[in-house]
Formats: C-alpha cells, sequence, structure tokens
C-alpha cells in the first residue's frame, strides 16, 4: 500500500494542501506548532475516521474557517492497494442549529466516490501511528489499552469494526434499562434480550481480541529481544472482563503464571458463556446501574522478564515496550491484509538511546512507506537522511526542504 498523494482544505493549519506523497521514509521537519503533527493526524483519521488528538471532529475544523457561515472542512487520500488506485475522502461539515440551538457536526465518508459507513474504511488506507505520548497506553487506565487494540483491529477486520459499533449501542440500551429499573421497579426478565444482544456482540469481540493478543504477542517479543539486545522478554496477555476459560487451580507462591490459552475456544462457546455470566450477575448490575462484564470492561497486561511493566517498568523499559508492539501492529496488519501499513513516527527519537534510534530508523528505511516528524533533523543519521525525502512545513504550508 503506498499513500499517493494528500489533499487537505481547513484542517487544522492546513487552509489547503495538495501534496503528492513519495514512497520509501519522508521527514517532515519545522518548528513546534506548525503542522507537523497535524499532517500525521490527517492520515491517520483518512484510515480510521478517529484522530488520537481530538475528543470532537469539530476540533479538526482550521479556525479561520469556524468564522464562515457554515464551516467545513475536508480530507482526500488517493492510495495504491493491490495495484489498485482508490480514493478515501472524508468531509466535515458544521452545520447552523435551528432556532438558536448549537451547531450540529455532520461527517460523510466517500471511498471511490460512494457514501459508505465508517466500518467500512477497513478495506481501505491503514496506518500505524507512534505519538511521545503512546506512553499512556501501558501506563494509564484500561480504556487506553482497549482503545489501542480496538484501532488496530477495526483497521483489518471489518466485521470486526461493525461488532465494536453495535456492541457500544447496546450497551447503552441495557445501562438505560438498567437505571430506569433501579428507578421505577421491573423484573430482571427485561434485560434478557439486551443479554442476548450483548452476548452475540461482545462473542465476536472476545474472539477477535484473543487472537489478535496472541498474534501480537508473537511478533513483538522478537522485535523487543532485538531492541534490547536480548536482555529482555516481552509478553502480551489478555485480561478478559468475562473469561471464557475455567479458572485454573490455584497454585500459591509462584509469579505470574503462563498466559492461557484462549484462542482454542469458538465464538459459539463464549457467546453463551458470556450470556450466562450476564444472567448472574444482573442483581450486581442493578445496584451498579450499569453493566459490570464484559469487553467493554477488558484489560491486557505487558510483561518483560516476568514482571509486570505498567506497576513496576521503568520509562524507558515501557517505551520500547510500546515500540515493539508499533512496529509488531505493522507486521500484523501486512499478514493479516497482505499490505504493509503507513508508519507515522511524530517526534519519537528524543526519547531513544542512540542503539534504539538505529534500530528503529533501520526497520523504518525497510518499509515502503513511513512519514516521521521532527523539529531537530540532526537526530537523524546521515545515511537515513540521504534516503529520505525532506520537506518543511511552515506556517500550515509544505515544501521541499532547501
Amino acid at each position: 500500500m503506498l499513500l499517493q498523494h494528500l489533499s487537505l482544505t481547513n484542517v487544522r493549519n492546513f487552509v489547503r494542501l495538495e501534496a503528492d506523497v513519495p514512497a520509501g521514509p519522508t521527514l517532515i521537519v519545522g518548528a513546534n506548532a506548525q503542522g507537523k503533527t497535524s499532517l500525521l493526524e490527517a492520515v491517520y483519521y483518512l484510515a480510521r475516521a478517529a484522530s488520537p488528538h481530538a475528543h470532537s471532529d469539530r476540533q479538526l475544523i482550521n479556525f479561520l474557517a469556524l468564522q464562515e457561515a457554515t464551516p467545513f472542512a475536508r480530507l482526500v487520500a488517493e492510495y495504491r492497494r493491490a495495484d489498485r488506485l482508490q480514493r478515501v475522502e472524508i468531509r466535515l461539515v458544521l452545520e447552523p442549529g435551528l432556532n438558536g440551538s448549537e451547531a450540529r457536526l455532520h461527517r460523510e465518508v466517500l471511498l471511490n466516490g460512494v457514501k459508505r459507513r465508517v466500518s467500512d474504511l477497513a478495506g481501505g488506507l491503514h496506518a500505524v501511528l507512534f505519538l511521545p505520548q503512546d506512553l499512556r497506553v501501558l501506563e494509564g487506565p484500561p480504556s487506553e489499552r482497549r482503545q489501542q487494540l480496538d484501532s488496530t483491529l477495526a483497521q483489518a477486520d471489518a466485521v470486526y469494526a461493525e461488532a465494536l459499533s453495535e456492541y457500544g449501542k447496546v450497551l447503552a440500551q441495557r445501562n438505560a434499562l438498567l437505571k430506569q429499573m433501579d428507578e421505577q421497579g421491573g423484573n430482571g426478565s427485561q434485560l434478557g434480550f439486551w443479554d442476548d444482544e450483548l452476548a452475540e456482540q461482545g462473542a465476536t469481540l472476545i474472539r477477535a481480541r484473543s487472537l489478535a493478543l496472541a498474534e501480537h504477542d508473537r511478533l513483538a517479543s522478537p522485535i523487543h529481544a532485538d531492541l534490547t539486545r536480548g536482555r529482555e522478554a516481552l509478553h502480551l496477555e489478555y485480561l478478559p472482563s468475562y473469561d471464557p476459560l475455567p479458572p485454573a487451580p490455584a497454585q500459591l507462591g509462584l509469579p505470574l503464571q503462563p498466559a492461557p490459552d484462549r484462542t482454542v475456544l469458538n465464538r459459539e462457546s463464549i457467546r453463551d458463556g458470556l450470556r450466562q455470566a450476564l444472567e448472574r450477575t444482573r442483581s450486581e448490575d442493578l445496584q451498579r446501574r450499569a453493566t459490570s462484564l464484559g469487553p467493554h470492561r477488558d484489560d491486557f497486561r505487558f510483561t518483560a522478564n516476568g514482571i509486570d511493566l505498567r506497576a513496576y517498568g521503568s520509562r524507558g523499559q515501557n517505551r520500547t515496550a510500546m515500540l515493539a508492539l508499533k512496529l509488531a501492529e505493522i507486521e500484523w496488519l501486512h499478514q493479516r491484509t497482505g499490505e504493509w501499513p503507513i508508519l507515522l513516527l511524530d517526534e519519537v527519537l528524543a526519547e531513544l538511546d542512540g542503539e534504539r534510534r538505529q534500530d528503529l530508523l533501520r526497520r523504518v528505511a525497510s518499509l515502503p512507506q513511513a512519514l516521521v516528524t521532527s523539529a531537530d533533523i540532526e537526530m537523524f543519521e546521515g545515511q537515513f537522511r540521504r534516503a529520505a525525502t525532506t520537506w518543511e512545513v511552515v506556517a500550515g504550508t509544505l515544501r521541499p526542504a532547501a
């Protein structure tokens, strides 16, 4: 997969951008707040219709455009996939509210000129983004790790993307009914329909997450061993809120046990078990007025040499683990889709030592396409710079570096 042309209108710093994107590594240099990160954000948004920086899509619209009667932003990418030129376009329009009400954002996704759903992006442009703040995935709450995993899976699997969307809708309905029953009373059997729906969609998520994390673990471990010169062994372990496997016999005095293999379970057995578990926890859910069990409460764990990195890892260990995970994500997407994703690296070299910089740049140079930002081009070794195309960003304008 190769991104060939990028077009942005009223997106963050960019009032207007038309850029042909070369293959191989591209360095994007410039001072802070000029648009380097916004450029990567736009490419990632075209792959996922989700921004790692914006709480609302309206934040993507250029601040000057917000002064217009009908503010809008438009993002377009032309890319080659399986030897076919394809096009993805996302339009964001802030429509005036009626009778003084707040303006509403309308989002439209087009694939090859045809209006499609966000979940249909799974078969389109793929990108892996690495940000300095990605340590929050490892060190932050479980929601950060779920979001990371969901983002990866949704790019490669349209069925997963659809199930994730439906699960969120069903969960909201079930929680609303729990609150209503707590306030007005009712029979627990009223939850039966939503339990069935939640188990149906949840089983798809649990099964896919089990497989994906096992595959990511297999790919990330040798990458991490390479980055640490063989000093540490990284493993990823899925921690589902509802565990479809029976509990293992307790063994006292032992450290973290080997991760159980949940990939042997089929979706139907997971669905039936989750349905029964939801029924067993109805009383607790009524007291909490929320659903206490399911994929929305899943987590996964990073360990190095058997040590839980979230609890005991150093900053350097955690950054290396996240780097290994992102590089494994590239390999995983390639294996699942047959296409190499575009790697997007935002100011990541500053916190890496010399050995890890060399290892990372060696891997970047071997990929079909990568966009790498930095405020200091001197961080890149001469060999890499000679092989790369270099762009400069100044006040939302992109131009070849002098």
